[in-house]
């Protein structure tokens, strides 16, 4: 894995944030022509690998006129069938039949599906789906704290049977949709620049209210003015897709559907649609084999965090002088860390993010990766807002404890939370900044609760829940661009946090920290892409992670809240025992290990050549972890 090579120059806090505890690497320095220079920014490589299956590329929305209709929107279902292998050939014969009838229109979208009686876990099908590019996953938190859809919008009987219905659907109370896989792109939206107006629209033209289940999924930067490095190339500034083939897994049953787009101003005739969606569906498998939500023990070959530890301190106690200064606006900034960790064999994707539903309830989990890309998974606790027609709700969330290890003891770390003066000010910063950003577009704004407790499995929040009514349904795109970047990731004044975050960290945040999410018809829902990580095969993991700098923050007490929002994420892997420091062959040779009493000689087994693993030209360190291994 090698550190992209770049230029000098950097910024004026670069200083601040490299030292001789870290690892060397050469950086690339960003800038900006309208801004002031920014710190030098670490970029990493990604290798191409053959075995990964690419579904052939659509058309790019965003290429088109966002004003201009298309020709038709039509949702298809057919009768309910008792597995997907039947579900599959159910869409392949109705692929055929469209084939066979060209509609004779110059655009449009269909969504053909069918209902499978037995239900199955969308993370299972796509985890059996032999890694097709691009994919998708996302899945709403329960119904507690908000849904993927509240519930499962069912054909009329105008419009199932035989299929040749135009998609007018019924509510059907009891059987919300609770997590949606999809591979290919029967249209993809992706730029370089700043998602902006008309984005919104091409994403948009594509969605009709009438056709609820037709979503297009994906993420946005959190700074789009900033420059991507090498690792987030893909993703542009922002990369949402209508999936092709799409899994839907509800609350009593499953459904595939598939989808085909076409335009022909962009030159994605529907003879190349229709032939593209079939490439596709040969290649979807019928089996979907059960997950085990365990991820297979990794070796850890090395790891490190970016800033290091003593950089941390620095940059806290930069933004500690700009916040009690005379001459700064600011009152409050989140600081980030990328930490990366590099394993002796390749991360599966979606096996971690199947062990981080088991570890994230009521969070949203989502996985988003475009072809010759890592992947963008996580599990955030925090929704940045959800729309239904008019109504629109979203939530302030900051300030963060770890859980108790008793219940007493976690209703006294509650209590501290409550009464933390720290706290306190940090969290009515975010939830009076969204109040604001929802009054000027909405009416009848209610927060409630103004401050309570969010539990989570390993971490406890201060939370409170706002809601209001938009004026226009068309204000969907000023609500997403007002409310991210909110002072729970950016900071306050939002300017001055986000010019001193481009000064300060020396890695692209990329996605992490961004509205991820999906836009349909009358409904869309993002969360915030906190507890979230980039995995990549020769990459291992960066995993990302930020805390909120306010008047009375301390450098070390914020590096602890960093170790306690990654331990989620690390915790599925369950590897973290063993740390071994080799610098030179001599000690590789001597290296061995201690089994634990009781083991059978069969299982006495290394499970990897440590010298085979190791370039010593290259490597000064490297970091093994295993529960059951010791050094002798």
């Amino acid at each position: 894995m090698a550190i992209a090579a770049g230029g000098g120059g950097g910024g004026r806090f670069l200083a601040r944030l490299i030292d001789s505890s870290e690892p060397s690497s050469s950086s690339s320095a960003k800038s900006s022509a309208s801004g002031p220079s920014v710190a030098s920014r670490l970029s990493f490589h990604f290798p191409t690998h053959r075995h990964q299956s690419s579904c052939s590329l659509s058309m790019n929305g965003c290429e088109g006129d966002p004003t201009a209709p298309i020709g038709t929107a039509e949702t298809r279902t057919f009768p309910a069938v008792a597995t997907p292998g039947l579900a599959v050939d159910r869409l392949s014969s109705a692929v055929a039949g469209l084939k066979a009838s060209p509609l004779g229109l110059r655009s449009g979208i269909i969504r053909l599906q069918v209902p499978i009686h037995e239900k199955i876990e969308a993370i299972d099908w796509l985890h059996s789906q032999r890694q097709l590019l691009p994919r998708c996953f996302f899945s709403g938190r329960n119904s507690a704290g908000g849904s993927c859809s509240d519930c499962l919008l069912e054909p009329s009987s105008a419009a199932s049977g035989n299929g040749n219905g135009h998609g007018h659907l019924r509510r059907r109370t009891g059987h919300r949709l609770v997590s949606v896989a999809g591979v290919g792109s029967a249209v993809f939206f992706r730029r370089v620049s700043p998602f902006s107006y008309e984005d919104w629209l091409s994403i948009k033209r594509f969605l009709s209210t009438s056709c609820p289940l037709i979503r297009a999924y994906g993420a946005i930067r959190f700074d789009a003015r900033s420059n991507v490095s090498t690792e987030w190339e893909a993703f542009g500034s922002f990369y949402f897709i209508v999936p092709q083939v799409e899994f839907d897994e509800l609350e009593e049953s499953s459904m595939l559907a598939a989808t085909i787009a076409w335009d022909n101003a962009l030159s994605w005739t529907w003879e190349k649609a229709i032939s593209s969606l079939e490439a596709t569906i040969n290649q979807v498998s019928s089996l979907v084999m059960k997950l085990r939500k365990q991820v297979p023990k990794a070796f850890i070959l090395s790891n490190n965090h970016v800033p290091s530890k003593n950089c941390w301190g620095l940059a806290v106690k930069r933004a500690l002088q700009m916040i009690n200064g005379d001459d700064s606006a600011l009152i409050k900034v989140v600081l980030a860390r990328s930490s990366r960790f590099l394993t002796a064999t390749d991360i599966d994707p979606i096996a971690w993010l199947a062990c981080l539903q088991i570890e994230g309830e009521n969070a949203y989990q989502f996985c988003l990766q475009p072809p010759n890309a890592p992947a963008f998974i996580g599990n955030t606790p925090e929704q940045l807002f959800h729309r239904t027609r008019l109504s629109i709700s979203s939530e302030a969330l900051a300030g963060t404890r770890a859980r108790g290890e008793s219940g007493a003891s976690d209703l006294q770390i509650e209590l501290d939370l409550l009464s933390s003066p720290k706290d306190h000010l940090e969290f009515t910063i975010v939830r009076e900044s969204i109040r604001r950003k929802l009054e000027a577009v909405c009416s009848g704004v209610v927060v409630e609760p103004r401050k309570a407790i969010r539990k989570l499995s390993r971490v406890q929040h201060l939370h409170a829940v706002l809601a209001g009514t938009l004026r226009s349904e068309g204000d969907e795109f000023d609500i997403l661009s007002s409310l991210h970047p909110s002072p729970a990731v950016c900071g306050f004044p939002t300017e001055e946090a986000r010019l001193l975050i481009a000064e300060t960290e020396v890695f692209d945040r990329g996605m992490y920290a961004g509205p991820v999410g999906w836009f349909g018809g009358g409904e869309s829902e993002f969360a915030v892409g906190i507890r979230s990580a980039l995995v990549g095969k020769g990459l291992g993991a960066l995993i990302y992670a930020g805390t909120g700098i306010v008047e009375g923050s301390n450098p070390s007490s914020e590096w602890d809240e960093l170790e306690i929002k990654i331990s989620q994420m690390r915790a599925p892997a369950k590897c973290m025992s063993l740390v071994t420091h080799v610098t030179s062959s001599a000690q590789i040779a001597s290296f061995s290990f201690t089994f634990p009493v009781g083991l059978p000689d069969s299982a006495k087994k290394v499970p990897f050549d440590v010298r085979s693993s190791l370039d010593l030209r290259t490597t000064t360190h490297f970091l093994v972890h295993s529960p059951s291994w010791s050094r002798k």
